[in-house]
């Protein structure tokens, strides 16, 4: 879609773009597009950003293994918060099609030439305004299938959609810091010491797991927090296609008392924002032909895991700019790193 009615785009200098937000509109839309990291795909990466409206098109609800009786019939983004009463997190949007036989609806679009998915919405910004001059904006990218990287030359981890972030936080308008999710976790850094292309910053996405990293090449994440460049775990990153969120995107603040999301245009669907189950299969069970694991009876190992769940659950009211998880502690990066 294009960015919302009260943005006047007033030049374009090379990739980077220059948005003016008039008194009417929210101020601060204005410094998070400022700041919307670009994302390198890898470049031996066949999954590539996706249309999010067009995963519903593609798959069908279902609570353990069962289709929900009376579901929305088409299922759209304007209702797929009515399957909350209909199973919940349990709900899982489960393709119509064998994904063993690669459907070519999972790859996604190819960014073209200026970086844009065309007619895919494949990103949703969203901005929280903690009050106090703090602002998270996060930057939220959807891809119709995650790949996990072979594991002892066994695929692992391959699961239908997959909801990857990045986010900002301002002070008093100011970028302070970036967080890039990685797999149950993720990594910190300062905003000084990301990389930048022009004014914005860069997120690296890996082949595949599309997690995001701040720094091209190898990054083992067998161990949480730290990235070591080679280990049992590994992906894989470089600058393949570049792919601009902003041009193709939903735009949304949300407030954390209300749990409630808001378009700044007025005319985006949010009831899908408000969806509490899954937008994939649940994992395969042993007794389905396509499952198997490295290790019998450890889930981790899975061939074919469960699907993700969606914005909502991406602790968009955070303190910290980490995610909070396993008592890890957060670490802002002052430097580019392990």
């Amino acid at each position: 879609m294009a960015l919302p009615t009260f943005i006047k785009l007033l030049a374009v200098q090379g990739a980077r773009y220059i948005l003016e937000a008039p008194d009417t509109g929210p101020p601060f839309l204005r410094h998070s597009l400022w700041q919307t990291p670009y994302v390198w795909i890898q470049s031996q990466d066949p999954y590539f950003p996706s249309d999010i409206g067009a995963q519903l098109q593609h798959t069908k609800p279902e609570v353990n293994f069962a289709a929900v009786p009376g579901a929305p019939s088409p299922l759209t983004l304007n209702n797929l918060d009515t399957l909350n009463s209909q199973g919940g997190t349990s709900v899982f949007l489960t393709s119509v099609d064998d994904i063993t036989k690669n459907p070519t609806w999972l790859n996604g679009v190819k960014p073209d030439g200026s970086g844009k998915t065309n007619d895919a919405v494949s990103a949703a910004i969203i901005v929280n305004d903690h009050g106090g001059g703090n602002v998270d904006a996060f930057y939220m990218y959807f891809y119709a299938y995650n790949y996990g990287p072979p594991v002892l030359d066994q695929d692992v981890d391959d699961h239908v959609g997959d909801w990857e972030h990045t986010m900002v936080r301002f002070l008093n308008e100011e970028p302070q810091a970036v967080w890039f999710s990685q797999h149950a976790y993720g990594e910190a850094f300062s905003y000084s010491a990301v990389e930048k292309k022009g004014q914005r910053p860069v997120a690296y996405s890996a082949n595949g797991s599309h997690a995001n990293y701040a720094t091209t090449g190898i990054h083992d994440h067998t161990i949480p927090n730290l990235n070591l460049p080679r280990g049992f775990l590994e992906d894989q990153c470089d600058q393949g296609t570049l792919w601009d969120p902003t041009l193709n995107a939903y735009y949304y603040s949300f407030d954390s008392g209300s749990q409630k999301f808001t378009a700044y245009d007025g005319s985006s669907p949010t009831a899908w924002l408000s969806y509490n189950g899954q937008w994939g299969d649940q994992e395969y069970p042993k007794s389905d032909h396509r499952q198997h694991f490295i290790l019998p009876g450890v889930d981790a190992t899975a061939r074919f895991t469960s699907g993700p769940n969606g914005p909502l659950f991406k602790q968009l009211n955070r303190t910290n700019v980490c995610i909070d998880y396993n008592k890890e502690p957060c670490v802002i990066r002052p430097a580019l790193g392990p």
